[in-house]
């Protein structure tokens, strides 16, 4: 009888993955990852990170659409001549909605501090004593969240460098973290299959440190 049971609750579980899939929301996201990876001005960041929001908009109760569009903000910030502060404000507030719907997520968490990281670059003088202890606190969170999220130690081992060369200290705290950092890109890369939605940027920084530490 309580073999009965378990296999008519696995078959329950079963139907219920499959009718919770949902291939139009996959192939949508699919398709603006892809597009996202071939940016190469502000007006192209703008229209993905729209499209990004309008899957938003038709799956309200997921999380990555509004993280892609906030991370598509926060590079076209860094990357183009645009208004940084606005791009970063916008990236906050699309990074707060997706910290609503899944709350004490690492990935969010590292979005968000990267974030701050931005406004702190954009005035580091008058902004540094504020946002830099900000940043390294929410780096902090999201090492605790998942201790295997690279980004996470990746962009905690800039801040540190960052900060290194502000006070003109050795970099060796960076440059570990930096080839930890790596060592955790090589292990979700091993994951990675065709159909993966999570995040995956983030390698180049680390590399980016590990060669100012050569």
């Amino acid at each position: 009888m309580k073999k009965y049971f378990l296999t008519f609750a696995l078959s329950l579980m079963w139907i219920t993955l499959v009718f919770a899939a949902d291939p139009a929301y996959e192939n949508a996201m699919k398709k603006q990852i892809a597009a996202m990876k071939t940016i190469q001005t502000a007006e192209e960041s703008q229209a993905v990170s729209n499209a990004f929001l309008r899957i938003a908009e038709a799956k309200s109760e997921e999380w990555l659409p509004l993280y892609y569009a906030a991370w598509i903000q926060t590079t076209a910030a860094f990357r183009f001549d645009v208004n940084k502060d606005q791009h970063f404000d916008q990236a906050m507030e699309l990074v707060n909605k997706a910290d609503k719907i899944a709350p004490n997520n690492s990935e969010i968490t590292t979005l968000k501090g990267y974030v701050i990281m931005g406004k702190l670059s954009v005035d580091p003088m008058n902004r540094g004593q504020e946002m830099s202890p900000l940043a390294m606190q929410t780096f902090g969170k999201a090492i605790a969240l998942d201790k295997e999220n690279p980004r996470a130690t990746t962009l905690m081992a800039q801040m540190e460098l960052g900060m290194s060369q502000f006070f003109g200290s050795g970099p060796e705290k960076a440059c570990g973290l930096a080839r930890v950092g790596l060592e955790l890109f090589a292990k979700e890369e091993a994951k990675i299959n065709e159909n993966y939605l999570l995040p995956t940027w983030g390698k180049m920084n680390a590399e980016q440190v590990v060669s100012a530490c050569k």
